[in-house]
């Protein structure tokens, strides 16, 4: 299945590769395979909102949504409170 690229899609996809080379050195050519999700990645793991924001409007244009990042590991001690908390009388 192949996307169509409208200009508000490559308007978007032009003006994250500028960013996104300037913030982080990252050089994503428009025409490679796995343009726009190499461009989300990288805008899922930018620092300054704007980049984000835009990794959002191409995804919102393009259709293409990453999957959510994995929730954070819990610690050690977050385990043992978890599943050494009182939950109830036992039954059996």
């Amino acid at each position: 299945m192949r996307m169509e690229l409208t200009k508000a899609v490559l308007d978007c996809m032009q003006a994250l590769r500028r960013r996104l080379r300037e913030e982080q050195g990252v050089d994503i050519r428009l025409s490679q395979p796995g343009a726009i999700k190499a461009m989300l990645t990288a805008c899922a793991e930018s620092q300054v909102d704007e980049t984000r924001a835009l990794g959002e409007r191409l995804g919102e244009l393009s259709g293409i949504q990453l999957a959510p990042p994995p929730p954070p590991a819990l610690s050690e001690e977050e385990l043992i409170a978890k599943y050494t908390r009182y939950a109830g009388p036992l039954r059996g």
